[in-house]
Order: structure tokens, then sequence, then C-alpha cells
């Protein structure tokens, strides 16, 4: 039963990409052409320290954001706050939770807010400012079930809301993530596959598109001020399937390392390629290296380093921090912090 369910699964994802894929132009990047944009930044330090190469990694809270399927494997409770200091002075604040469900899979739930800050009104008359100030709003929520349909294969989905607002507009969207991952006879290497931001599209509506109509300027009998609303136009989440691979060719009471391959197929961009490593001693300190956006014609996004310490307080009390590093060329960098502790 439990393996008829496995290739049904497997099957319906694989339609759904090839049907998706089609209608995406491959000479064409479609850059600028998605809402939402912030569902692509990555989320977790230890994630982006290998270079965003995370679609195949078990046992992370974070795996909400990549893959759903790889927090299947995290056993009792679990939580993770992570900062992304963006750029523009605005940031980027991640939570997850998971709690674990003997015999029954695993919950999770996710939250992405930003921290964008008020800014001034100016207009064509007061260039410096009118005295208001106005504000942005990214804001995701998501809850997550995961589990491992047998020993080596685990099935996850990703449920979510999404809101963006800005002056006095907003718009909302409802999208699923969903992800499996397989671990191969071939020494355990684990084959991975995620589908992000598979949803509704999102139109920005509210009293800001509101403006004072003259249906017929050339008469001067009629009404010049009838209330109308300015048309704006939907666009879809940037829509991305991830394909990967994970294995760990040394693997030790003292030593761990890890290697990871991400091939991406956004609907917004080219496809291209992450790759990353992390290595781990004692399992107490990890260093972690990876290359973002291979093949990828005029990417500002290359490398990023990353660390990470672990260190177990008292009984299965654990705590985790990790922080990365990326370059982002001609936009300078980025630099992620994250806290997490798990019991």
């Amino acid at each position: 039963m439990r393996i008829n369910l496995i290739r049904i699964t497997v099957l319906a994802i694989l339609c759904i990409c090839v049907s998706y894929s089609q209608s995406f132009v491959s000479d064409v990047s479609k850059r600028g052409t998605s809402a939402a944009t912030f569902l692509s930044i990555g989320q977790s330090a230890r994630a982006i320290g290998m270079g965003s190469a995370f679609v195949g990694i078990q046992g992370d809270p974070s795996a909400m954001y990549w893959n759903p399927a790889g927090i299947a494997s995290i056993e009792g409770i679990s939580l993770l706050f992570d900062h992304t200091n963006w750029f523009a002075d605005v940031g980027y604040n991640f939570f997850a939770g998971t709690y674990s469900i003997d015999g029954f899979g695993t919950l999770g739930l996710s939250i992405i807010i930003s921290d964008i800050g008020e800014m001034d009104v100016t207009t064509i008359n007061q260039p410096d400012g009118t005295g208001q100030t106005f504000t942005a709003t990214d804001f995701a929520v998501s809850l997550a079930y995961a589990i491992k349909l047998t020993d080596n294969f685990a099935i996850g989905f990703n449920p979510k809301f999404i809101y963006q607002s800005i002056w006095n507009t907003n718009a909302s969207s409802f999208a699923l993530d969903m992800g499996v991952q397989y671990k191969t006879p071939f020494d355990d290497m684990i084959l991975a596959m995620s589908i992000s931001n598979f949803g509704t599209k999102m139109q920005l509506q509210g009293n800001s598109t509101l403006i004072l109509y003259d249906e017929d300027p050339q008469s001067n009998g009629n009404n010049d001020k009838i209330p109308a609303y300015l048309e704006t136009k939907s666009w879809a989440l940037p829509l991305t399937f991830r394909v990967g691979l994970a294995y760990e060719p040394v693997k030790s009471e003292d030593h761990l390392l890890i290697l990871a391959l991400d091939a991406l197929h956004p609907s917004d961009n080219y496809e291209s390629i992450n790759i990353g490593a992390e290595y781990t001693f004692m399992n107490i300190f990890s260093i972690r290296g990876g290359y973002k956006s291979l093949f990828l014609n005029e990417a500002e996004e290359t490398f990023a380093l990353g660390f990470g310490l672990k260190k177990q307080i008292v009984g299965n009390v654990t705590l985790y921090f990790d922080y990365a590093y990326q370059d982002f060329g001609r936009l300078s960098d980025i630099q992620k912090i994250t806290f997490a502790i798990s019991f």
C-alpha cells in the first residue's frame, strides 16, 4: 500500500513539473515578472553557507523552506530563528519550529517577515519629504507536514499564506511547497526533489490606487471628479523546481563531511546549479562553503562561506549557532545569523 502511495506521489509531482515547465521559455529569463520575490531569499545560515544546496539535507527545521520532506527525520521539538541583513538596510526574520509525533510524522510551522522600517513620503513638489511616512511589509506563514513512508523515503507538504503591502495597497496569495527525499542504495546517497511556491497570483489593491477621474475632459458640464480605481495586473509567484543530491563520503565518530548539489529551474530566471559542502568535527564545530548560480550568466550571487557551533546542554537539549556570508558582486554581500534549540 505504501509503495503504491509513493509511486502515485512521485508521479504527481513529476507531472506538475513537466506541465508547468513547458510554459517556461528557456531563452528568456523572465526576471522581474513575479510577485513576492522575497520568497526566493534563502533561509538559514547553514543552508546559505553551503551555497544554497539544501534540497537533500535532512533533520533541519529550515528544510521547510527548501524541501519540506527534510523535516521528517527530526525527533522531538526543534525551534530555529534566522536573521538576514539584506540590501538597503532591509532585514528578514525567519522562524521555524517542528514537533514530531511518533509513528505519525512531523508537524512544522514557519514564518517569514520583513524588517524594512518607515520611509519618507516624497513628491515632485516636495522631494525632501511631505512629513508623512510609509512602510512596506513582506509576510509568509506556513504549516508543514512530513512523514517517512518507508525507512528510505520521505514526503512533505508545506501550504502557506503570503501577504505583501506598501503604502495603502496590499496583496495576498496561497501557495504550496512539496517535496520528496529518497535514500538510494548507493552508499545512502540522498536523491531529493521539491516544488516551491505553487500557488495563486498576487494583485495589489487598495486606497493608493484610488483617483478622481474625468470621463470627458473636453466637456465643462460633466462631473470631472468621479472616484475610480487604477487597474493593477496580477503576477505569479516565483515558482521553483529543485532536484538535488546529498552525500556523506566521510562519516565517523569525529568527522562528518556532507557534499550537496542542487539543480534549479525557476519560473522567473534561467536554470542554474548550486554546490556546497559541510565538514563537522566531533559533532561540535562545522565549517561550510559553497557556490551559487553556477552557469547563470550575469549572476551576482557567487561564493558563500559559513560556520556553526553545536552544544549539548543537558539531557537532549542542544543549542545551535550558525553564521553565513554570501558574496553578491556589485551588490556587496549579505550576512545571516541563526540560533536554534532542540529538545
